[in-house]
């Protein structure tokens, strides 16, 4: 392994020899995952394009975020493996997998509430860019944080708190972004906005995952949907061809 604490990049096992499509970005072959004793994820097998959007969709208790924690390094898989860009990444730290440039924007918003939302941005500087920039890059994704860089998180609605965690995750150029549950309790025009900015940084190269209960909130923007349901992908397709099967009662969609 290198200093990043990752094995070198070119796993020979990415991509068939003469295939002409290109080895996806993330990949996850037959990852199993557990707690405790209990084995919550039974052989994913799901992969992300460059510059794509994958809506992994499915009811409460299905894996979704079992799934983003494995891929994330918050919980090591019991087997299976994860690459990125690559490199095979099982059981990578957190932060090596940040160094690389995964990026999660985590359930339940993940911003600091006791810091202003200034101080929040001044922790996307980890990875060298300075806070001038970052601060000029997030106000200008969503100007409305501009206007409330001196003011408390924990103070604003739901909605620009999320814009918060979704600009803090942007400012950094990552390769990947895990999105989870995106849409919990914002009102539907909120969600509409952030997800056209999803679609936006897609366009520009950036591969995006993203974790979703209420599946027609995010079947508009995404190029590849998929359906978990008890730990497993039960099906993936285009977006029109996976709406026809959902039902309002398995997904408790509107």
């Amino acid at each position: 392994m290198g200093d990043s604490g990752l094995p070198p990049v070119g796993d020979p096992g990415l991509a068939s020899v003469g295939d002409p499509v290109p080895a996806p970005v993330l990949e996850l072959r037959g990852v199993r995952a557990s707690y405790g004793r209990i084995e919550v994820l039974h052989g994913v097998d799901l992969s992300v394009a460059r510059g794509s959007v994958v809506a992994l969709l499915g009811p409460n208790g299905a894996g979704k975020t079992t799934t983003l924690g494995v891929i994330s390094g918050q919980l090591p898989p019991t087997a299976g493996d994860v690459y990125l860009a690559g490199r095979r990444v099982t059981g990578a730290a957190s932060d090596a997998l940040a160094g690389v440039g995964l990026c999660t924007v985590p359930e339940g918003r993940g911003v600091f509430r006791t810091l202003t939302v200034r101080e929040n941005l001044r922790m996307a500087t980890y990875r060298g860019v300075r806070l001038a920039e970052v601060e000029e890059r997030a106000y200008g994704l969503f100007p409305r944080l501009g206007e409330r860089r001196h003011q408390l998180a924990g103070t604003m609605s739901g909605g620009e708190q999320q814009m918060l965690s979704l600009a803090r995750a942007l400012v950094t150029d990552p390769e990947v972004l895990l999105l989870d549950e995106l849409s919990m309790g914002l009102a539907p025009m909120i969600v509409d906005d952030l997800y056209q900015r999803v679609r936006a940084v897609a366009e520009q190269g950036v591969s995006v995952l993203v974790v979703e209960q209420f599946a027609r909130t995010v079947l508009g923007v995404a190029d590849v949907a998929a359906i978990m349901s008890t730990g497993r992908i039960t099906s993936v397709g285009s977006p029109s061809a996976i709406e026809s099967e959902l039902s309002d009662a398995y997904l408790g969609a509107s």
